[in-house]
């Protein structure tokens, strides 16, 4: 890459062109994210995965700037008006969009006002006027016209339609305005008449009338506003002030004051509000969509990250049950790997209502299969269902957990379910995913594409492409931080590790059916199609429980395993005895081992890893229940304090799940006594929480909640240069009742956001 593109992404991200130039050729070279950030610290100067990214995306755009600037440069040069000096400027920029204002001039249009002049031959005639010196008006326009211009005034209008697109495609005027609408646009939106009153208009109807500077807009309103124009129902507009924008553009293009710079200033109102003006906001709304998509899409990444990495059950036999009403309750017994082994359906609800026959074909199932665990779903009939099993005494411990179902539909109907289990219908195959989704959430979650998993908001609105390679790296950055059995690993999973594509991933599969579990890293260079090249990608996530050296199931990469050896050796003990030895570790000096190729980074790491090799990272799993009594909305009154669990996580709060089948929103505001700006600092997807109910709107099916504690006495205060409008609740003893009311309506007022 141009060391002018390496300076630039240092200078952007505040970091060492050394950093940003290892990344750029690690990264030329074939090498992943996780590889990267993860054996390669040394080289980046310890950047993490978001920085190692960050790099990446900024290589990748100016990647697509380079093959622009080909494409401009080769167009111009066959219109025969390249210059050196505009070659030179051309190759020298760093900017889209300068690119685009540069190459505007030059590029092939389709026929406009001005071209229309330009053939009945004004364009001398624009020139005089632009020039802007004391010519007599009416005399030079009469000399124009001829059989295509009837009399002055067309010939004037052809004139000025030329110096309208000079000015509109002059860089200094799109500068200019584009200067005028990042400072001062607001974004406004109104309701289609013949729609306002349209049942499905009425959950855009905060935004029948609104305004708001658009610098200020956060990215839940620029989307629900974009949805509601796509619907039909609202028509946005990006703006500025009209008079303003034309007085700057005659202060700088009007150079004197006669009949010349008059038509001048009607060439100027005319590219404004007929070329500059559209084009602009279009600019302006696609930048604003964009920014919008992409906090959209951290939010979406995020929840899956939390997700992905939610405890494990671990190894052991689980009952998971799938509920339903009137089709029944799917209940399959998996073994400690997952593998199926017993299939029943029970109709312990209405209209059957077999609740004694479902208690002992449970009861029956548990003892069968020496279950350890059961997990039912969290949809339809999920909480009779809860109230069945916990009923039940199996006569020993069994652990009860509601499983997350989002997405299982759609597995068990997908390829992937039907090359598992061939001869199982969906319904078995949606139970199966539950369980398993239990004992191991991450491995069953990759067989899914992550959109289907419903974890963000305004998934459906956002750019797809960069929604789904923003979530694929999501779940190989998770992936490779787990690390992966690669002898119980399924291929659906194999295939995020890095260095890893599906046919490699298919083939150690094959190889493992064929030849019996891997003994060693080393041995996956066996495999077909998996080079040196992969093995040095991929070999470190892959975990050889029980291989005959230990390093092998740990995160420690082969490329260093002659370190480990070393610090054994001068120890005098095995590499087994250094791993369990936490007093012949601390005999180890990093600094010690340092070399060319392993630095200080690499050495604590791999010290760091000794401490637990192969431990898993995840925190370990714990039970929950919703409080007894409350089903449905209408059981819920404000001011009851209830225990629910984090189902998704926005920037405008946190949506909690309580028990009664429908989620509750914790505003932003009331997440927390402090003032709190990002949500994700307080909370956690599948977090456990106590909530307190403020408001109930049955008929709406809205429940509004909060998390700040009511014994609470500080005030919570406002960063130093913090421009976010929301104010936090103020903590008034004197007047609570009204303090209460007033963070209500402020609730109520941003709740429709959602």
């Amino acid at each position: 890459m141009d060391t002018k593109y390496i300076h630039q992404i240092a200078a952007d991200l505040s970091l060492a062109v050394k950093q940003v130039g290892n990344v750029d050729q690690l990264h030329a070279e074939g090498a992943t994210i996780p590889f990267i950030s993860r054996y390669r610290k040394e080289a980046t100067g310890n950047m993490d995965e978001v920085q190692v990214a960050s790099v990446i995306d900024k290589i990748k755009y100016y990647d697509e700037l380079e093959k622009r600037k080909e494409t401009v440069l080769k167009t111009i040069e066959a219109a025969g008006k390249l210059t050196p000096e505009l070659k030179k400027r051309i190759e020298d920029c760093i900017s889209a969009t300068e690119l685009e204002d540069i190459y505007l001039p030059y590029k092939p249009k389709r026929k406009t006002r001005a071209s229309v002049a330009i053939e009945k031959g004004l364009e001398p005639l624009a020139d005089i006027l632009f020039a802007q010196g004391a010519a007599n008006v009416s005399g030079e326009a009469a000399k124009y016209i001829n059989e295509q211009v009837k009399d002055e005034a067309d010939a004037l209008q052809g004139a000025r339609d030329i110096v309208a697109e000079r000015i509109a495609e002059s860089e200094s005027a799109r500068t200019l305005v584009r200067s005028l609408f990042a400072e001062s646009a607001s974004v406004a939106s109104r309701v289609l008449t013949t729609k306002k009153e349209e049942e499905e208009a009425q959950k855009y109807r905060d935004y029948f009338e609104f305004k708001e500077p658009l610098s200020k807009c956060p990215s839940h309103r620029i989307l629900a506003i974009r949805r509601g124009e796509k619907e039909g129902y609202l028509i946005m507009d990006i703006a500025i002030e009209k008079d303003s924008a034309i007085g700057e553009l005659k202060n700088e293009f009007i150079k004197s004051s006669n009949e010349t710079s008059a038509q001048v200033g009607l060439a100027i109102e005319d590219a404004y509000g007929r070329l500059l003006k559209p084009a602009i906001e279009t600019e302006f709304r696609m930048n604003s969509k964009t920014t919008a998509d992409e906090e959209a899409i951290k939010v979406f990444a995020e929840n899956l990250r939390q997700l992905l990495l939610a405890s494990p059950l671990g190894h052991k036999r689980v009952l998971a049950i799938d509920p339903g009403f009137r089709t029944g309750c799917k209940v399959v017994c998996l073994d400690e790997s997952g593998t199926f082994m017993k299939y029943e359906t029970i109709f312990p609800h209405p209209p059957q209502n077999d609740w004694q026959g479902a208690t002992q074909a449970i009861k029956r199932m548990v003892a069968a299969y020496n279950i350890d665990a059961i997990g039912y779903g969290n949809g339809t009939a999920s909480k009779e269902t809860e109230k069945l099993v916990r009923g039940i005494d199996f006569g020993k411990p069994v652990s009860i957990f509601m499983v997350n179902e989002s997405g299982a539909s759609i597995y068990s109907a997908s390829e992937v379910a039907r090359e598992e289990f061939p001869d199982e219908d969906v319904t078995v195959r949606g139970a199966i995913s539950i369980g398993r989704r239990l004992l191991d959430p991450l491995s069953e979650l990759v067989k899914i594409d992550a959109k289907s998993i419903g974890v963000g908001q305004y998934q459906h609105d956002v750019n797809q492409n960069r929604l789904k390679d923003s979530l694929d790296q999501v779940v190989q950055s998770c992936v490779n931080y787990v690390g992966v059995d690669v002898n119980t690993a399924s291929k659906h999973l194999l295939l995020y590790v890095s260095g890893l594509t599906a046919s490699t991933a298919k083939n150690i599969v094959e190889y493992r059916t064929k030849n019996g579990a891997f003994k060693s890293r080393e041995e996956l260079l066996k495999v077909s199609m998996l080079g040196p090249k992969a093995y040095e990608q991929c070999a470190g996530f892959l975990r050889i429980p029980d291989a005959v050296n230990p390093l092998d199931n740990s995160a420690v990469h082969p490329e260093s395993y002659a370190i480990v050896e070393t610090m054994a050796g001068n120890l005098n003990c095995s590499v087994n005895d250094l791993i369990s030895s936490a007093d012949l570790r601390k005999g180890i000096k990093a600094r010690d081992f340092v070399t060319e190729t392993a630095g200080q980074y690499t050495i604590e790491d791999i010290l760091k890893e000794l401490e637990k090799p192969g431990r898993d990272p995840r925190a370990a799993i714990e039970e929950f229940r919703f409080a007894e009594g409350l089903a449905t909305v209408s059981d819920l009154k404000a001011g009851m304090k209830v225990p629910g669990i984090v189902t998704n996580i926005t920037n405008f709060g946190a949506f909690v799940d309580i028990g009664v089948k429908q989620d509750g929103l914790v505003h932003v505001s009331h997440l927390s006594n402090r003032y709190v700006s990002d949500p994700n600092e307080v909370v956690k997807l599948n977090q456990k929480v106590e909530v307190t109910v403020l408001e109930v709107d049955v008929a709406r099916k809205r429940i509004s909640l909060s998390m700040k504690d009511a014994a609470a006495t500080a005030t919570p205060s406002r960063p130093a240069g913090s421009n976010n409008r929301q104010q936090p609740a103020k903590n008034n003893q004197n007047n609570p009742k009204n303090n209460f009311q007033s963070s209500l309506d402020a609730l109520r007022k941003k709740f429709a956001d959602s």
